[in-house]
């Protein structure tokens, strides 16, 4: 999903979704983005797996017998 930046106000950007739809992204993420910005929002599966089999893990370890 691509999201644009229309503007900045206060601790937030202000992002453009769909023609006419917009949401609040905390300007923390955005560090050196600017308004028109175009930002890429991915869900990363990959990531997603190895953070859970890593947390699994620290999970069987910790509750081991």
């Amino acid at each position: 999903m691509e999201v644009i930046i229309d503007r900045f106000e206060g601790e937030y950007a202000i992002v453009e979704i769909d023609e006419g739809h917009f949401a609040n992204i905390p300007k923390i993420l955005l560090q050196g983005a600017h308004e028109g910005d175009v930002i890429k929002i991915i869900i990363d599966k990959d990531s997603t797996k190895k953070r859970k089999q890593h947390i699994t893990k620290l999970m069987n370890d910790l509750f081991e017998d």
